[in-house]
């Protein structure tokens, strides 16, 4: 029987990724891989490389299509970053690279040492936008749902960093120090533009899975944004930050009589400067938040305190510099994500009042109620009773607590909602209307483990994980 259950949940997720892909090849998007992750009905798909304005498009087909598949399939597919508490979250991997108008990957380190010349100017652009521009991109991947999901254990951490793997981050440090290197060659000394050169191999461990912009090989992958996002707006911030830092480059290129030593000065000077972003330890680790705060870098764990950063004098300027948004547009982008935020937690705690109020608190006083009546039964035929009379009353406190809870969620929820400010509405959401969710969602989940589950109002976590 159980074989038969597993063997039919696995033969109706075949169905859905075979009509998946059948769908998205009617629109142009190819998939390359479908496979299970980790969590229970969580599932990985994989749309081929290709180039940015292609990609966004695909990635919104991709989006909506999986929505009207699942449901054809009398399934719902779930797009939230964080759905169920201690379950792995949801994000995406943004596989992204350069490439010159003829095909060249900038970000493949090659064989000889003009390539390697080449690549090592570019990634080390890469390092210094990604320092320099560290807020940037984490708003870029601020939303409501990505706040419980970013730092929670199976994702990236809230604090940006680069992965280079060991290999690649010593050749880079030697530059800057100016040691010699067990992969140099044989005059001993990193030069670049000659043979003592090494090869750079791509680092072998699986560390990389824990950071948020890692190096893989002939790209990054930035694995901070969220499942339910655009990929649009990461990639925008993240192109203008790369291109800032290379028209600062050419720059000094351009009026550079030996491009050679050029590019060598900038690789030292770049990276010595901005190393500081570079990790290839544990990201999900204790230590590396101390370590990165001695570093000096950013650890923005909410989608408020990310946002600001996009009406900065400098970020403006920025933005304007590459003819992208204007100082208005930016403006007016900032207050969107703000109302956005406050939009949404506002539809999760009143739906989350109405589930504890007219359905949860309803059901679990009735169960404890006929739990009581059992146990007068039983003490009045001189049987044990004292386990039924101790659930009842675990239940009916935890339902006191419910109610009461669910009290003080409505009137932070009314508060924050009277605010007119934006900032200051999204501030108090998540300050104030967040932890009193969780409070309220604390008595729930406690009161879902000791009702019966035919007691219950809704699916429980049994049924929403393991039964399709």
């Amino acid at each position: 029987m159980e074989d038969h259950y597993f063997g039919a949940i696995k033969e109706r997720v075949a169905l859905f990724m075979r009509e998946l892909n059948t769908e998205l090849w009617k629109v142009g998007v190819a998939a390359k891989t479908q496979h299970n992750e980790v969590a229970p009905n969580q599932f990985e798909i994989a749309p081929i490389f290709t180039t940015t304005n292609v990609a966004v498009d695909g990635n919104q087909l991709v989006m909506e299509t999986i929505k009207k598949v699942a449901r054809r399939q009398g399934m719902e597919a779930l797009l939230h970053e964080k759905p169920f508490a201690g379950v792995n979250g949801s994000g995406k991997h943004n596989n992204w690279s350069m490439a010159t108008d003829d095909g060249i990957n900038l970000l493949e380190p090659g064989e000889n040492p003009e390539s390697n010349a080449r690549f090592l100017l570019f990634a080390t652009a890469v390092v210094e936008a990604v320092d320099r521009y560290a807020l940037l991109l984490r708003s870029s991947a601020a939303t409501a749902g990505n706040d419980h999901r970013l730092g929670a254990n199976e994702a990236p951490p809230a604090i940006v960093s680069i992965f280079f793997g060991g290999p690649l981050s010593e050749i880079l440090d030697n530059i800057v120090e100016g040691k010699s290197s067990s992969k140099s060659g044989p005059s001993g000394k990193i030069q670049l533009g000659v043979t003592s050169l090494p090869s750079l191999p791509m680092d072998v461990s699986d560390r990389n899975r824990t950071s948020p912009f890692a190096f893989t090989g002939n790209k990054f992958e930035f694995r901070m944004v969220g499942s339910s996002q655009s990929i649009a707006t990461p990639n925008t911030y993240l192109n203008i930050a790369v291109a800032q830092v290379l028209s600062e480059f050419a720059d000094k290129l351009e009026k550079a009589p030996d491009k050679i030593s050029q590019i060598q000065a900038l690789v030292k000077d770049s990276y010595s400067k901005h190393r500081r972003v570079v990790f290839n330890g544990n990201g999900y680790s204790e230590e590396w938040v101390r370590e990165a705060e001695r570093r000096g870098l950013p650890n923005v764990r909410a989608t408020v305190d990310a946002l600001p950063v996009l009406v900065r004098d400098e970020i403006i300027t920025l933005f304007e510099t590459h003819k992208v948004l204007t100082k208005e547009e930016m403006e007016s982008r900032y207050h969107i994500y703000l109302e956005r935020y406050s939009k949404q937690v506002n539809i999760e705690a009143g739906v989350m009042v109405d589930m504890a109020k007219r359905m949860i608190f309803p059901a679990v006083s009735s169960f404890a109620a006929s739990l009581a009546r059992d146990a007068a039964s039983l003490a009045a035929v001189g049987a044990v009773s004292a386990p039924q009379e101790k659930r009842t009353k675990r239940i009916a406190e935890l339902a006191g607590e419910l109610y009461e809870e669910t009290e003080k969620l409505e009137r932070v929820l009314v508060d924050a909602q009277e605010i007119e400010d934006p900032f200051t509405q999204a501030k108090t959401y998540r300050e104030k209307v967040v932890p009193q969710m969780a409070a309220l969602r604390s008595r729930a989940d406690s009161l879902e483990k000791l009702v019966a589950k035919k007691a219950w109002p809704f699916p429980t976590y049994e049924d929403l994980l393991f039964d399709l």
